[in-house]
């Protein structure tokens, strides 16, 4: 190229500068602008409350004096907590609760799956029938439920005493048994959005492999334990991790059918939460049960996800 055919290009102080609010950065801050709403609401409905909630642990306050009662108070809270009885009796009821309602609610929701998953006669029944009750009112369902396990005119009573049972349990009245009367609704309740998700996972699984696995003479009972288990591993992670957690956030059925008695016999940490802080007006020492029931439930979710990831990977 010819020193004449050469074109000047500009130089750096000649060339136009670029505009700082130019059309992407508008669009930008259009787009934050309609996000502004959601994130303001996250901020004073979900980040504050935790953070307020934390703060309040420390502290002694008594909601009816307002805000200008607020006591700093250290860990005071923390040590009276495990002095108290009846915070032993919630944990301890707590446990109970998910040690017995998760395995055997997760256990039931299975077989129903791997029945009604079957093609049986009625499918579509079934699961509009058991997810009823998942959908259903907690108020109406403590009201049937009230009914059956009514003492002396309860159905379930009624039929005890025709088996020949002359002093059959008064169940929610009764200290040793109102927390297993708890379980078995909440047990009840929840088997239908497990089935769901269960029969969820069980359309995933290819009909292939249970094709070649009759092929190769293998009996229904290898079949689900060499096949339908291990592809269910995701589905049954899934289903352990969301139950434990609300097991460990029951309220509302305690609230409505027991008030967390007789005797302390069926509270649990949640209701105690709302005792010290509605009832008793004690929102301190309400911060501080919700936090250390915050940490259990974290604790027992990240060793639930590695046990059941280590069990995955052998």
């Amino acid at each position: 190229m010819n020193n004449s055919e050469r074109v000047a290009l500009p130089s750096a102080a000649s060339r136009p500068k670029r505009a700082f609010w130019n059309q992407p950065r508008k669009e930008a801050f259009a787009g934050w602008l309609f996000l502004s709403p959601v994130y303001v609401c996250i901020l004073i409905l979900g980040v504050f409350p935790v953070l307020f909630s934390l703060f309040l642990s420390f502290c002694q306050w008594n909601l009816v004096g307002g805000l200008s009662s607020i006591k700093v108070i250290g860990l005071d809270n923390f040590k009276l907590l495990f002095e108290d009885d009846k915070f032993y009796m919630a944990l301890k009821n707590n446990l109970t609760y998910t040690v017995i309602t998760v395995p055997i609610g997760l256990v039931l929701a299975l077989i129903l799956s791997v029945l009604i998953h079957a093609r049986v006669f009625g499918q579509s029944y079934f699961k509009i029938a058991f997810f009823i009750p998942y959908i259903s009112s907690i108020t109406a369902l403590g009201a049937i439920w009230s009914a059956l396990y009514h003492p002396s005119l309860g159905p379930i009573n009624q039929f005890l005493l025709r088996f020949g049972i002359t002093n059959p349990p008064k169940w929610l009245a009764d200290t040793h048994y109102s927390l297993t009367s708890i379980m078995i609704i909440a047990i009840w309740a929840a088997l239908g959005y497990q089935i769901i998700i269960f029969i969820a996972g069980l359309t995933n699984i290819p009909d292939e492999l249970y094709e070649a696995a009759n092929m190769d003479g293998a009996s229904s009972f290898q079949q689900f334990f060499r096949i339908t288990l291990p592809l269910l591993a995701p589905t049954t992670s899934f289903l352990t991790i969301t139950t434990l957690m609300s097991s460990f956030k029951v309220f509302d059925l305690i609230a409505f059918l027991t008030g967390g008695g007789p005797n302390d016999s069926s509270t649990v940490l949640v209701y105690r939460i709302y005792e010290e802080g509605f009832q008793n007006f004690r929102m301190g020492y309400a911060s501080a049960i919700s936090w250390v029931l915050f940490l259990i439930i974290g604790i027992v979710t990240l060793l639930t996800y590695r046990l059941q990831k280590h069990s995955a990977y052998e």
